[in-house]
């Protein structure tokens, strides 16, 4: 797997990898990640919707404000039936949803960027849905939690359930990628551009990226942990 060249060619890998991961487990909870600084990530929701549709999957897209719901609608007038708020996904409220209650609940859902502030309501979400449910720049879990009681049974319990199915991740001088159903493999750049350097079985910790990279790697630790 090469480093992508540009957004085209990682939403490229980004769609190769979602329906591999949906072929392999069809009601599993995957998750996304584009993490390029200033990346809208609306825009690449809405592609993805597209091109999955043209697969014959059509998936429902939830966002975590009205504002950004409208603002999709607005975008993709041809998605605008299958955009909802994750609050009125929660009250059954489809807006138009052409689809009946049953294919609603095995159609794939996009949870589209959700915060800390959200993870009630995409943990019943979850809960109650029988389909694959892709979360994308997804970040639940609270900094503000820390490493008390409440965050260790949440990573041991729902944010424990979630495989990646694809992740892009800019480093120092480095960047690391996996497209499912591919290994984790780590990027260093070079004079000659980015070359492959080490490659993973799971996510690497900061300690294996320290030590494949060759340099110290504890000040940008809280970085990490916060694209994770």
């Amino acid at each position: 797997m090469n480093l992508p060249s540009d957004l085209f060619a990682a939403e490229a890998q980004l769609l190769a990898a979602v329906l591999a991961a949906f072929n392999k487990k069809p009601k599993g909870r995957w998750s996304a990640e584009i993490r390029f600084e200033g990346l809208r990530i609306m825009p690449v929701a809405l592609r993805l919707w597209q091109q999955l549709a043209n697969s014959s999957i059509g998936a429902n897209l939830l966002f975590p404000d009205a504002g950004a719901c409208a603002l999709a609608k607005r975008d993709a007038p041809d998605a605008a039936a299958f955009c909802s708020t994750l609050l009125d996904w929660q009250r059954g409220q489809l807006n138009g949803n052409p689809t009946n209650k049953t294919e609603q609940q095995e159609s794939p859902l996009i949870l589209v960027a959700p915060g800390p502030p959200d993870y009630a309501s995409v943990e019943e979400i979850c809960t109650n849905h029988s389909g694959a449910v892709l979360l994308l720049n997804g970040r639940l879990e609270d900094a503000a939690i820390g490493i008390g009681s409440v965050a260790r049974l949440r990573r041991k319990g729902f944010l424990a359930t979630w495989q990646n199915a694809y992740c892009l991740q800019p480093l120092l001088e480095a960047a690391l990628l996996h497209a499912f159903p591919h290994e984790w493999q780590l990027f260093k750049q070079s004079e000659a551009g980015f070359l492959a350097l080490a490659s993973f079985e799971q996510k690497p910790a900061a300690e294996e990226l320290d030590a494949a990279l060759g340099q110290g790697f504890l000040a940008i630790d809280r970085f990490l942990k916060d694209l994770s």
